[in-house]
């Protein structure tokens, strides 16, 4: 929020790219995505996992370390494409640890609403998982300068630290997708 002037439209295309995301995946888990699931072979669900895991192990070693002379957000160019990017790359990290709506989800499929009922619930908190982005938004923009050096201060501590807190997230995470998946596997090949 401190760099570009444009930051309104910034944000609405982010906090919009993330909203469209999760009313989309709500939409279609209601509509019956969950039935194909059971479909899927155990076998191709272990791999993916799998790969997965090594994945996010393997990449979570280039992840860059402590970098004092690394560009500051500010001085990267913001474009709108960028933003979208961002969001839908914070939704695909985010929608699988999302339990409360998938709990939510699961509440409304077992009630059985009809399309015309479900879709307002779904769209409203969709809307109360965006309004905290809006809220600092208007914060930002009602206290003015005061608001801004409080977030430069908090652009300048996140953009110089460090990376291996990250990095150990990641390969933790993939460490215990891999874990997760190997007596699966085990039991898949032994059949």
């Amino acid at each position: 929020m401190a760099g570009p002037p444009r930051v309104g439209a910034l944000l609405g295309v982010y906090l919009g790219s993330v909203a469209i995301a999760y009313f989309a995946l709500g939409v279609l888990l209601m509509l019956g995505l969950g039935a194909v699931v059971p479909i899927v072979d155990e076998a191709a669900w272990a791999w993916g996992q799998g790969v997965l895991g090594a994945a996010l192990i393997v990449g979570s070693y280039f992840i860059p370390g402590k970098n004092p002379e690394r560009a500051s957000i500010r001085a990267r160019s913001f474009t709108m494409r960028a933003m979208l990017l961002l969001g839908l790359g914070t939704w695909l990290f985010e929608f699988a640890t999302a339990v409360p709506y998938f709990a939510a989800i699961g509440i409304m499929t077992m009630a059985g609403p009809s399309a015309v009922q479900w879709s307002p619930l779904l769209g409203a908190y969709v809307t109360v998982m965006v309004i905290p982005g809006i809220l600092l938004y208007v914060a930002w923009a009602a206290l003015g300068d005061r608001m801004r050096e409080r977030s430069d201060r908090w652009q300048d501590k996140l953009s110089s630290g460090p990376r291996t807190t990250l990095s150990w997230i990641v390969g933790t995470a993939g460490f215990l997708l891999l874990l997760d998946v190997l007596p699966d596997e085990i039991t898949i090949m032994s059949r």
